[in-house]
């Protein structure tokens, strides 16, 4: 009985630490796919924004589709496509990407 309570307590034990210790890795990984997109699609819109071909000071997603900047981009997690009306906010020299519901 008491070999079977232990067996069970350690398997317990793995489980809890597996499962919380991939939850974050995933967590980590999820994250940084965004990071990377929402970079590169502001990296799109500082050069639309370079070329003067995009100056305002919102530059949409539809903007890059249509200079030729981007191709239609989709969320790396979800797979679902972005807005068209997401944007990117140009505010000195930063460039900060707003995804639109």
């Amino acid at each position: 009985m008491n070999k079977k309570i232990i067996i069970i307590t350690i398997c317990l034990i793995i489980i809890l630490i597996g499962g919380t210790t991939g939850y974050k890795v995933m967590k980590r990984h999820h994250a940084n796919l965004l990071l990377v997109s929402s970079k590169y699609i502001e990296e799109k819109a500082r050069d639309c924004y370079n070329d003067n071909l995009c100056l305002t000071n919102e530059i949409t997603l539809e903007m890059l589709y249509n200079n030729n900047y981007l191709a239609r981009q989709a969320n790396p997690v979800t797979k679902e496509y972005y807005n068209d009306k997401s944007y990117v906010l140009r505010n000195n020299n930063t460039y900060t990407f707003m995804i639109v519901d």
